[in-house]
């Protein structure tokens, strides 16, 4: 096996198509830049979840409201879903590295400053929904460029085993992170929480600033204006109907059956009588289910089946959700956000290793902007809606009528299908050739994603080693 490339692995780099002799579980951290990415997120992810839950029972102490619980989920996230076009543009025209680096270091000043307040004693909701719009404003900018970063790390051919591994990242933190912050929020309260979280940051800003990133070349011709760039992005998703479906599927599941979460603090407290402590064991169930999830799709090695794969995660996290809104016995509702979890993530992280799959490398930042729309963009307007229907009809009746309307999109897109498999699977290639497959491999038959699953041809690679041809439709 080549050594691992020091600059992160260009796309199409020699050092990626030695990859395969390493662990198919891990081969995306054969990249130096990927370690220290990895292990530096992992650091901060803790923090980020227990701020989070903390942040979330901060408000239901204060409060006691649904609403308002669902209106500090809108002010941390309708900013992403207003500003992440411009996040996109900046991250295509901008080095992404350096624009990590500047937004972790926003967040972390954010996180100490939340900390001061409540130490001090003198929090209120108005300064949660303030810090919560300042934060959403960062992840705007941090989120499309830390997506189409990944690809600079460890290049097309370990792509989709690098999102998956974010994935397992981000969900091993989603165990740790609010089982702690439980603890901590009963003993001492949530004040230490924001500092850990702060403190935290440093962690991944010190991996981030110890990387070897070579700049990336300018694009070729004219440079559009910015908000020529911007609508260029938005023009692309709208035609290209394999990438839309899945955007829309994802939009949907952010309204509608995403914002369970913003309602836990009730479920934990007047339903399931668990207090804080137990609402980290809830969020910690989701965790576990969704790391599970994360881990299965790292050790895919094709693409071939995933839009199947991403139809049923969606039909299975409805209908987890129905039945846990049905419980009231609280290690039965733990046990049930297991495949809630799991579900979850495999429909958003299949989702995001379709799209990367399938966009252009001058294009990502702005297409993962859209992305980024539609997974947290969306979320605030569906956490707004949970919390005023929870008010009306009460929380287990929002959730499980988001569960049915899971269960029905997804039933709309797996018909829709086998029409999208053709168009993923040029895109897919195209990309491929783009970032150097020899053209002799054109002629060979390939396993890239059919959408559908389909019987596909040959014993192709997909994204984690280079897919080669399609077979004629």
């Amino acid at each position: 096996m080549a050594p691992p490339d020091g600059r992160g692995g260009a796309p199409g780099g020699g050092a990626g198509r030695a990859a395969a002799s390493g662990p198919s579980l891990l081969r995306a951290l054969r990249h130096r830049n990927y370690q220290l990415f990895f292990a530096g997120q992992l650091v901060s992810l803790v923090g980020t979840w227990m701020q989070s839950v903390a942040q979330s029972w901060l408000v239901y102490r204060l409060t006691g409201s649904s609403l308002l619980l669902g209106t500090v989920g809108f002010a941390t996230q309708i900013p992403v879903f207003l500003l992440a076009p411009i996040g996109g543009a900046v991250a295509d025209r901008r080095r992404r590295h350096r624009i990590l680096v500047a937004t972790q270091s926003a967040a972390m000043v954010l996180a100490l400053g939340l900390a001061a307040l409540t130490l001090s004693g003198h929090i209120a909701v108005w300064h949660i929904l303030a810090f919560g719009v300042m934060l959403g404003t960062v992840n705007a900018f941090d989120i499309p460029a830390r997506q189409s970063f990944v690809v600079e790390m460890v290049g097309r051919e370990d792509l989709a085993n690098a999102i998956a591994l974010n994935s397992s990242m981000f969900n091993g933190a989603r165990i740790i992170g609010p089982a702690v912050a439980g603890v901590l929020v009963g003993a001492i309260g949530e004040a230490w929480c924001f500092l850990a979280n702060g403190v935290s940051f440093l962690a991944v800003i010190a991996s981030l600033l110890a990387m070897r990133v070579p700049p990336r070349p300018p694009p070729a011709g004219p440079r559009p204006s910015a908000l020529a760039a911007t609508a260029e992005g938005f023009r692309f998703v709208a035609r290209t109907g394999a990438i839309r479906a899945l955007l829309v599927l994802l939009g949907v599941v952010s309204v509608t059956a995403m914002p369970y979460a913003v309602l836990m603090p009730i479920f934990a407290d007047r339903i399931l009588g668990g207090g804080a402590r137990g609402l980290g064991t809830l969020m910690g169930a989701s965790g576990i289910g969704a790391l599970l999830g994360a881990l299965v799709l790292a050790g895919r090695k094709r693409l071939r089946g995933l839009g199947a794969w991403v139809a049923a995660a969606c039909a299975g996290f409805g209908a987890a959700l129905v039945l846990f809104a049905l419980s009231r016995t609280f290690w039965l509702s733990a046990l049930l956000l297991v495949p809630v979890g799991f579900s979850m993530m495999v429909q958003m992280a299949g989702s995001n290793t379709l799209v990367q799959a399938m966009v252009p490398d001058a294009l990502r930042g702005r297409v993962m902007a859209v992305y980024a729309m539609m997974f947290m963009g969306m979320a605030p307007l569906g956490a707004l809606l949970a919390g005023s229907l929870a008010d009306r009809i009460g929380a287990p009746a929002t959730v499980a009528s988001g569960g049915v309307c899971c269960i029905v999109a997804a039933a709309v897109f797996a018909r829709r299908l086998p029409l999208l498999r053709q168009q993923a699977r040029e895109l897919i290639i195209a990309q491929q050739m783009a970032a150097g497959t020899p053209a002799e491999q054109l002629t060979q038959p390939v396993a890239v994603d059919r959408l559908a699953g389909g019987q596909g041809g040959g014993a192709g690679k997909g994204a984690a080693e280079e897919p080669r041809a399609a077979r004629p439709a």
